[in-house]
């Protein structure tokens, strides 16, 4: 036995699965890989009592243990796919998604299709299809489907044959390309309108309240009026007409004539209530190396049981890379030998993705009063320096007697802050403060033909003095308290949305 003297911090590892129920895995669970940058307090912090009865000795006895705390948090940057098994748990709710499909039996390149043996007629024809994991680069990316049954579709690019394609692959419904000049625009309602003769934008899966991206990449593809392209929010939707009420710049008239303009949409992710709030616990491992490095494969871990999503922060700085802290409240924590090992499931190897950065990653960052009727007012700062967006469940665990650690755990208030310093240009963000303005945030960030963004329908904001120092540009110190939208819409009867585009075209970038 080679006992080693010391494990550095580069061996370890950081996996997140969920739980079947409160510190119980599911017979096969599927531990998904983190990388952090750091960690703040994780693991369990045990308390004790000493006995000091009155003695002539004047010493203590021996104390007891009598509560242990379990939790913590870790820091990491944040790219496409770092949060998306997790960001769900911290909102507390489903992702609302379109079509998605993971059992292509072949592809036959004859055909130029994908084959299953059913479910495959959930994207129509028109749908735009985002293909991943297939071992071929050929048969991944955007395809157009221009055939659709339960067992095959058909699409307009070229695919290369696969008799049993391996497991992981997926094929994501992303958006809709419609028929040339289907698709115009009218801005004679209270709010511009995508309308068609064709299409049916029932169909297609979308929520009111949801953002989309319209216009792709070459000019068939999207609208000849920039100010028609972007990013859009939806206010209402009908069967041939669908009103947006956010919006990149002010839309105008527009009547496509052999524009096949396209659609992007994304997966729908909000704070919910009622049933719909979904209450998933997890089970946090930090491997922590191997103890003898003569079994170098003997690996110890400590596992969070029990673990409900806290806290996650959004840090946003100027010439920086995006990072998120995301913290957890847990009942218990164990330990595992090296001799006993990790805990058995899946453990699929991270996603390769880049991390956003905030000098060329933003599309979008919008803070402006809502004025009814207009889908683009001004903006109440040019330029920001800094943005911290943070969620916070308020989570307690409950302590009882005869439990070391906790029983269980109460979700509170779901909560969403920010705090930014604005550029000082005008006086109309300090007056928006003074008359309680109702103010509405969001941002985009989107890197490599996909992206996210983020939507608060509805704040309040406070400080905003002028902060003015001698040799310095004057800025102003905000800070944002996210409530309900539904005071402005009972349609946006929440406090916080994120849609995650698994595909953008690049004009989005």
């Amino acid at each position: 036995m080679a006992q080693v003297s010391k494990i550095d911090s580069n061996v370890t590892g950081s996996r997140i699965a969920k739980e079947a129920s409160p510190k119980v895995l599911p017979g096969t669970p599927d531990w998904y890989p983190y990388a952090p940058n750091s960690y703040d307090n994780a693991g369990g912090n045990i308390s004790t009592v000493a006995s000091n009865p009155i003695n002539d000795s004047r010493q203590r006895k021996k104390g007891v243990t009598t509560d242990l705390e379990a939790g913590g948090g870790q820091n990491l940057d944040l790219t496409q796919t770092a949060l998306e098994n997790i960001l769900d748990g911290f909102l507390y709710a489903a992702y609302i998604t379109k079509g998605e499909f993971e059992a292509v039996t072949s592809i036959d390149a004859a055909s130029d299709e994908y084959r299953g043996a059913s479910g495959l007629d959930i994207y129509p024809v028109g749908s735009l299809v985002f293909a991943s994991g297939f071992a071929d680069s050929a048969n991944n990316g955007l395809k157009r489907v221009t055939s659709s049954a339960a067992g095959a579709i058909g699409v307009a690019e070229a695919l290369v044959d696969d008799a049993s394609p391996a497991s992981g692959h997926k094929l994501v419904e992303v958006g809709v390309q419609a028929g040339a000049g289907d698709i115009d625009v009218d801005v004679s309602g209270t709010y511009p309108a995508l309308t068609s003769t064709t299409l049916d934008f029932t169909t297609l899966g979308l929520t009111v309240g949801e953002f989309i991206f319209v216009g792709g990449d070459t000019a068939t593809l999207r609208f000849s009026n920039s100010a028609n392209n972007g990013f859009k929010r939806i206010r209402s939707i009908a069967a041939n007409s669908m009103e947006l009420d956010k919006s990149d710049s002010t839309m105008v008239t527009e009547a496509s004539t052999t524009e096949t303009v396209q659609i992007f949409m994304g997966r729908l992710l909000k704070n919910r209530g009622g049933s719909n709030i979904v209450k998933n616990t997890y089970q946090w491992e930090r491997t922590l190396g191997a103890p003898d490095d003569s079994s170098p494969s003997d690996i110890q871990a400590e596992y969070l049981l029990g673990c409900r999503p806290n806290q996650m922060v959004f840090n946003i700085e100027a010439a920086d890379k995006i990072t998120v802290d995301m913290s957890f409240v847990a009942e218990d924590v164990e330990y595992n030998e090296g001799s006993t090992g990790v805990k058995s499931g899946n453990r699929p190897t991270a996603a390769a993705a880049s991390i956003f950065n905030t000098s060329s990653d933003f599309s979008r960052i919008s803070m402006h009063q809502v004025t009814n009727g207009d889908e683009a007012p001004a903006d109440l700062f040019s330029f920001i320096t800094d943005l911290t967006l943070t969620i916070n469940n308020n989570v307690t665990v409950n302590k009882a007697v005869g439990v070391l650690g906790a029983c269980g755990a109460s979700i509170g208030t779901f909560e969403v802050s920010a705090s930014m310093t604005a550029y000082f240009s005008n006086v109309t963000a300090i007056n928006a403060v003074r008359n309680n303005a109702n103010v509405t945030l969001d941002f985009a960030i989107a890197k490599e033909n996909a992206g996210m963004v983020f939507d608060l329908p509805l704040v309040t904001l406070g400080d905003a003095r002028a902060d003015i120092q001698q040799d310095q540009p004057i800025t102003l110190p905000i800070s944002v308290d996210a409530a309900s939208g539904e005071t402005l819409s009972t349609d946006l009867n929440h406090t916080l949305q994120i849609v995650v585009f698994d595909y953008l075209p690049t004009l989005a970038q």
